[in-house]
């Protein structure tokens, strides 16, 4: 049993967000120091190591600190460490990432990337973990061992993963193994005293915050396998492992400065956040962010995106009232939190300080945010993307801001945020955009409509359609398309299933649905015909018209898998 005056350390080679871990352990009623040389590791009786995006950069980071060594003589010493996510996956022997990167080779194996024929990849979302050996290990010999709920589902969000075979030497050192549509993966290793997830417990709910506990208050030491482990009886195989990923459901907080410079959350309809002339013309409050926020956590939101519509361009960035809201967010909210707005180069008012997108996605990471979206700055990438194309160059140049946020964190990043609108032509021949047929006729009974990119939040439209936006972005490293729609927005009157079928068809990554839930059916609706990874209303669920909870009551009842309330209790 571990012991409170046990020094817990975590090893940040500059992954991003890790103030989400850091406000885990402190909600758990633990402190944490950070390993900042390498004569830090001999002071830790405890190593928490997280880590997002690219294997490679990982690596030679770790290097580059000269961490390596000192963590290989930490694992030696027989310290308990657990690895997160690439903080896993570097205790590996390598990635087909970053192939010419050699792992720590602390454990056997190689990730390889997904197959997206039959899915979207990245693998984003809440899934199971089953445990795929017999007990007589730590618990028979009465030691601990991780809480990992045998019903619960915990936040997944990767592109490269370890295969689950159940064969040869595997069995001594998985714990639990995931299935994401066909392939299986290993979601857990323990081995002696390496422990480590694929998920991130620090945004999986209660459920993520139980096994953290179970590593920080107690010693995770697996013994060595008996005779009756060493081999593959008992354990189960790939063919035993169910898949349990859930379609997600998001809450939405678009937040701007009203009249008087507070910070609200509002809600507009068709684009426009301001009430009628007649009642007033101020911009509608439905609410503080962080309060709104905390409250859809509890309701069971699986994961909630701050879109901020205001520049604050009078103010230094890191003044910017976003930074602080996510500080303070991810204070209490263990779940994905996706910031919108401003990602893009900035020069601060007084002309000396310049930040890079990459700068600017990296605070709003230390901040709480665990992925960015983009917007207008995504159409303008896309422009370009296809004129070079059309020019005969690479347009994979590493230049924008997609790319470089990308090849820094992750593509699991990064999210483009879509906001279209319906141009109704007479024929696919009137136009040199691609189009689609249509239910709903156009003024002049026009049966085809292409979907116009827009900027600057809406007002202004591009010569670039959705289809062509999105397949650069993904082309470009975007991790996940964020659906909006202008002409169903605020409209109650369901989502636009035309733009969002043919969307989903376009692309191999996830795609969220958005624009126009106002009834539990529409949910239904949209995941049985378009088969979207996730759902995202905001109105409704701020003015309490449709809560959370009565969504995913219907998905259930329908057949979608979701995170249910009682599945953060099955711990």
């Amino acid at each position: 049993m571990a012991t409170s005056n046990q020094k817990l350390y975590l090893l940040d080679y500059g992954a991003g967000n890790v103030r989400s871990l850091l406000n885990a352990v402190e909600k758990l009623g633990h402190t944490i120091e950070y390993i900042r040389s390498a004569s830090d590791f001999d002071k830790a009786d405890k190593i928490i190591f997280p880590g997002v995006g690219a294997f490679g950069y990982a690596m030679k980071a770790l290097r580059e600190k000269g961490f390596v060594e000192p963590l290989r003589a930490f694992v030696e010493s027989g310290r308990p460490i657990m690895g997160i996510c690439v903080g896993m996956q570097v205790m590996l022997e390598g990635s087909d990432e970053s192939p010419d990167e050699p792992g720590l080779a602390i454990l056997e194996g190689r990730v390889r990337l997904f197959d997206n024929t039959a899915k979207a990849v990245p693998h984003m979302g809440w899934n199971g973990a089953q445990v795929v050996h017999g007990a007589s290990g730590a618990a028979a010999a009465g030691g601990a061992v991780p809480c990992i709920g045998k019903d619960a589902r915990y936040y997944f969000v990767h592109s490269y993963g370890l295969a689950y075979t159940g064969q040869a030497s595997q069995p001594q050192t998985v714990h639990t193994a995931t299935r994401y549509g066909d392939e299986t993966i290993v979601s857990s290793v323990w081995k002696r005293n390496v422990f480590g997830t694929q998920f991130h417990p620090e945004k999986s709910g209660i459920a993520g915050l139980a096994l953290l506990r179970s590593f920080i208050e107690t010693d995770l030491i697996r013994p060595s396998p008996s005779p009756q482990e060493t081999g593959s009886a008992g354990v189960l195989l790939p063919r035993d492992i169910r898949d349990s990923l859930s379609v997600r459901v998001i809450a939405c907080l678009d937040v701007r400065a009203n009249d008087q410079g507070d910070l609200v959350v509002t809600k507009g309809d068709q684009y426009d956040v301001r009430v009628s002339a007649s009642e007033g013309g101020h911009v509608r409050n439905l609410g503080k962010p962080v309060d709104l926020a905390t409250r859809y956590y509890a309701e069971g939101a699986d994961e909630i995106a701050f879109l901020n519509i205001t520049s604050f361009r009078n103010m230094p960035f890191r003044d910017t009232p976003m930074l602080e809201v996510l500080r303070q967010a991810s204070r209490c909210i263990f779940v994905p939190l996706t910031i919108g707005g401003g990602v893009r180069d900035i020069v601060d008012p007084d002309g000396l300080h310049k930040w890079t997108a990459v700068d600017v996605a990296g605070e709003y990471f230390r901040s709480g945010a665990d992925k960015v979206s983009i917007g207008s700055d995504a159409v303008y990438a896309a422009e370009r993307y296809w004129s070079r194309v059309a020019e005969g160059l690479d347009p994979l140049d590493g230049s924008t801001a997609i790319e470089q946020i990308a090849e820094r964190y992750g593509r699991q990043a990064v999210v483009i945020s879509v906001d279209p609108r319906r141009v109704y032509v007479a024929s696919p021949e009137s136009t040199a955009h691609h189009t689609v047929k249509t239910t709903i006729p156009g003024p002049n009974g026009e049966l085809y409509c292409w979907y116009q990119c827009t900027v600057k939040g809406g007002r202004e439209g591009r010569d670039t359609d959705v289809r062509q936006l999105v397949t650069a972005c993904a082309a470009l490293g975007a991790g996940e398309i964020l659906l909006n729609c202008m002409d169903r927005d605020g409209t109650n009157s369901g989502y636009d299933l035309e733009l969002i079928a043919d969307v989903k068809g376009a692309v191999s990554i996830p795609v969220i649905a958005s624009s126009g839930a106002g009834a539990p059916d529409h949910f239904s609706e949209v995941v049985d015909k378009t088969g979207v990874e996730a759902v995202l209303a905001a109105g409704i669920f701020h003015r309490r018209e449709v809560p959370i909870s009565a969504v995913k009551a219907h998905l259930s009842e329908h057949g979608t898998p979701v995170r249910l309330e009682s599945d953060t209790r099955a711990l």
